[in-house]
């Protein structure tokens, strides 16, 4: 399945000319948001694998707000695409941790080399982070299935059956039907105890 990327710029030709980019990359395109608000939005119902995200945009709601609340939220990775290079702008940026900075006028590869870079420093942060599918299986009564483990994730990730519902394009009544099926596999009872299973130990990590 494409990688799914959400581009927030507030410059359509700029704008355009990434997605163009990315697109030819086979890379998918959630949406483009041209302002803070709008960039709000689309994390909260396409829940992208990554963000492209423009500082200056425009409106009360800066490239910078927009980070924070998907290092609160969402914790998946963005890549910083600015104007802006001078010393007090980097050092906001550092102070949100993105896993890319690119500043404009920018090549295509300059975007792509970014792209995978940060794509695999967040899968190996969530193979490290969270137990598999296969670890899971080995201590479950019953094998739980793909989609099942996609649920799991984003409850361990903290997100609520109404955002499970949002992101996986399910009812209320079928995310319940998952997470009685999970818990009774696991042999627990709550929400709490099914995170605990998902995260790793610190034996784990080093193993």
């Amino acid at each position: 399945m494409p990688q799914k990327i959400l581009i927030v710029e507030d410059e359509p030709i700029i704008a355009e000319d990434i997605s163009m980019i990315l697109e030819k990359a086979d890379y998918h395109i959630v949406g483009i948001a041209n302002d803070g608000i709008r960039a709000l939005d689309l994390l909260h119902s396409q829940t992208p694998d990554l963000v492209l995200l423009d500082i200056a945009l425009g409106s009360s709601v800066s490239g910078f707000d927009v980070a924070k609340v998907i290092n609160e939220k969402y914790q998946i990775p963005f890549i910083f695409i600015t104007s802006f290079s001078d010393r007090h702008t980097l050092e906001q940026a550092k102070d949100v941790y993105p896993h890319g900075y690119i500043v404009k006028p920018f090549k295509k590869k300059d975007i792509l080399v970014n792209i995978e870079i940060a794509l695999h420093r967040s899968l190996k942060k969530t193979k490290t982070l969270y137990r598999s599918l296969d670890e899971l299986n080995c201590i479950a009564w019953q094998n739980i299935s793909n989609k099942e483990y996609e649920v799991l994730l984003d409850l361990t990730k903290g997100k609520s059956n109404q955002e499970l519902c949002d992101i996986h394009f399910i009812s209320m009544n079928t995310v319940k039907t998952h997470l009685k099926r999970i818990y009774t596999k696991l042999d627990i009872g709550t929400r709490a105890q099914a995170i605990a299973i998902m995260i790793r130990t610190e034996s784990d990590r080093i193993a």
